[in-house]
């Protein structure tokens, strides 16, 4: 028997608490500048409660070919990928009007 999720009510497999989730993010996308003039694109405001950061931080990762980490609440991603970070926020289900590049 599968187990029901707490927050939704529908078992596991059906459950839209993480969507739901997705939809209601204000994320910010900026870049700055590192140690010896390096770029590095910052992406704030995921709610790690709701989301597995660790799983978006991999698959932001591979699907760009460059390294990064996840610290707190915040996502590092080495370079500068800010619009196509954004296409694939997009891909995985976060709100379009809810992406602000700075």
């Amino acid at each position: 028997m599968s187990s029901v999720c707490s927050k939704c009510g529908l078992p596991e497999e059906l459950c839209v608490c993480e969507t739901i989730a997705k939809e209601k993010q204000k994320i910010k996308i900026l870049t700055s500048k590192r140690r010896y003039g390096k770029i590095t694109t910052v992406i704030e405001g995921i709610e790690t409660n709701d989301i597995d950061i660790k799983e978006l931080t991999s698959n932001l990762k591979s699907k760009l070919a460059c390294g990064g980490t996840h610290k707190g609440d915040t996502i590092e991603l080495q370079g500068d990928h800010k619009k196509k970070v954004k296409d694939l926020l997009i891909k995985s289900g976060f709100s379009e009007d809810q992406i602000d590049i700075r």
